[in-house]
Formats: structure tokens, sequence, C-alpha cells
């Protein structure tokens, strides 16, 4: 659902000469300039009461403005009591670490007991901004850290720096087979041509950059540092599924488990019952949007994968211990 919201400023004097898109997003600096654009092809922007739909248009100082427009509304979910495991809050940001199952946004399927149901109870005042807060987003069965903006200043100060590439976002991952050095995939990425929930690497699609370096290697599966240069839906176990190293347990992707040779039960078992993408968002570094103060948080791996690296470790040493 969207919210109405009205503006109204004067253009000054120094800004003569400068284009409408770039003046207004200097008189309304919790908006976007790109958010401010669209508003102006939209037909939302007054100048001295004459609708100007050209963000080119320069500004003479001095016009009044007025802005009617349209803003994503997350009114219509309902607040619910649902643990957040906070890593870090201030009045501006909030830094979780999501566990698995949890779905961040509503949607079919999934109509409550997500992430902005749980915001909305904790913040009840965050429904006046955008999707709650949420500028990203981790899948159902990824864990690990996602900021959230509390007021509107901040989430369109999040939004520009995820779309300027300085906010770093690292992972850590199990992936299937033994590679042999680090890299890059550089596909992009679109909707799957047929299958409506799965994503694809696709000539249309939008530019996709995932970097990965080798952490550990085991008998049949490799621990991965992973990094997101871009952030489209499921970016990362695409790309690893496009270079054939899909991550273990995603079944969506191809991640399905292979044991190796001579493994013993315990092993096989732990494999067949790992029932998720092994994927954990276990680094975030960003530049807060409103002190501009540089900051970062880890969270540790969850037990689930630290069972499996164990159990992986373990596979390797016993096969080493028989070729011996």
């Amino acid at each position: 659902m969207s919210q109405q919201i009205q503006l109204n400023a004067t253009v000054a004097e120094h800004q003569l000469g400068q284009r409408l898109d770039r003046a207004l997003a200097e008189l309304f600096p919790e908006y976007s300039r790109s958010r401010i654009k669209e508003w102006i092809l939209s037909n939302g922007v007054y100048v001295k009461g004459m609708l100007v739909n050209k963000p080119k248009e320069k500004v003479l100082g001095g016009e009044s403005i007025v802005i009617v427009a349209n803003i994503e509304a997350a009114v219509r979910c309902l607040p619910q009591e649902i643990k957040l495991n906070i890593i870090y809050e201030d009045s501006d940001i909030l830094v979780i670490n999501k566990p698995r199952g949890l779905v961040v946004h509503p949607g079919a399927g999934n109509l409550d007991g997500t992430l902005l149901n749980a915001l909305l109870y904790h913040y009840p005042t965050i429904v006046d901004v955008p999707r709650a807060g949420i500028v990203h987003r981790l899948d159902k069965d990824t864990t690990g850290l996602m900021v959230i903006a509390k007021t509107l200043p901040a989430q369109t100060k999040l939004v520009e720096a995820l779309q300027s590439r300085t906010i770093i976002r690292e992972y850590e991952g199990i992936a299937i087979g033994t590679m042999t050095a680090g890299g890059k995939v550089e596909e992009p990425i679109a909707r799957h041509a047929t299958k409506r929930t799965y994503m694809a690497v696709s000539p249309t699609g939008k530019p996709a950059v995932t970097h990965y370096r080798i952490m550990a290697r085991f008998r049949a599966h490799t621990r991965l540092r992973l990094r997101l240069e871009t952030g489209r839906t499921h970016q990362i176990r695409v790309h690893m599924s496009h270079i054939h190293h899909p991550l273990l347990g995603d079944a969506q992707y191809g991640g399905r488990p292979r044991p190796p040779k001579g493994a013993s039960d315990a092993f096989i078992n732990v494999l067949r019952n790992f029932d998720r993408q092994a994927l954990h968002a276990i680094m975030l570094r960003l530049y807060h949007p409103m002190t501009g103060i540089q900051m970062e948080w880890h969270a540790v791996l969850p037990q689930d994968m630290i069972n499996l690296i164990d159990m992986l470790k373990a596979d390797t040493e016993a096969f080493k211990e028989q070729m011996d």
C-alpha cells in the first residue's frame, strides 16, 4: 500500500540555474535525488502552481514548490511479537542477526510472521518508513547480518549507499566440489524464464558481481568467504550454481548432498539433514547514514554450519589417515 505525502518549499536564491531535480534534492534532503526525479516524471511536482515534469528544467530562485507523491508504506501489515537478535541499535539504524526460517518481507505464502511484522511491533513509528526500514534482504533460510533504517532520512541514505556500493557485505558459505582458487563471478541475473520463484543468469538481467575466496578445502566441498558487489535476489546462490559449485543444501539451485566415497554414516547423515543453503552473512561494514562514521559488525556462524564444518574436517582427516 502507498501513503500520500505533500511537501512544500521555496527555491533559494543561490539555487539560480540549478536543475529542478538537484534543487529539490537540496530542499528535501531526506529524499534521494532518484526518488525526486521519479516524482517529477510522474507529474507530482508543481512549480509556482504549474505542473513541471522535466527534471532538467532550470530554476531561477524564489519559486514556490509543491510535491504531491506516494511512498510505499507498511500499514497493511500487522505488528507481531517476534523476537529479534539485535546486534546494534541507535536512534537511526538497527542491525540484526537474522535466524534461518525468518522471511524478511510479506509475500505470497508468507503474509505474516515476517521480519517486517516484527519491526512494526518493536518500533511502531517505523510504519512511516518505506518497507518498515528494510533496505536489503536475506533469503528465508540464509542467516546473518542485516541493517534496517528506523527513520526516513536514514532509509534514504542507506538506499543511496547500497546503490553506490559503499556498503560491504561478506558471507561464509559451503560450496559443493573442491575449488582450486578464488575469483569473481560477473554475470547478469534475471527472473527465470519458466520457474517464477527462481532466478537465473541471463543476458537480459541486471548486472551482478560476486567475489569469493577459499577459506578451506575438504574432500568434496569448499568453505568460502564471499563478498557482494551488487545485491540481486538469490545472487550468491545463482552465481555459485552457474560456476558448477552450488551451495550445500540449496536444493533449489542444485545443491543436493553428494557424499564422497567412503564417507561415514554419521557424515552422510549430517549432509542429508542439512536442509538449507549453507550461507551466512558474517560481516557488514558501512558509513553510518547520519554521522558518517564507518561501522563494522560480525556475526558468528550459526550452530548448524559449525557442526557441518566440523564434520567436513573430520571426514577429510579420516580420509588422509586411510591414505597414509
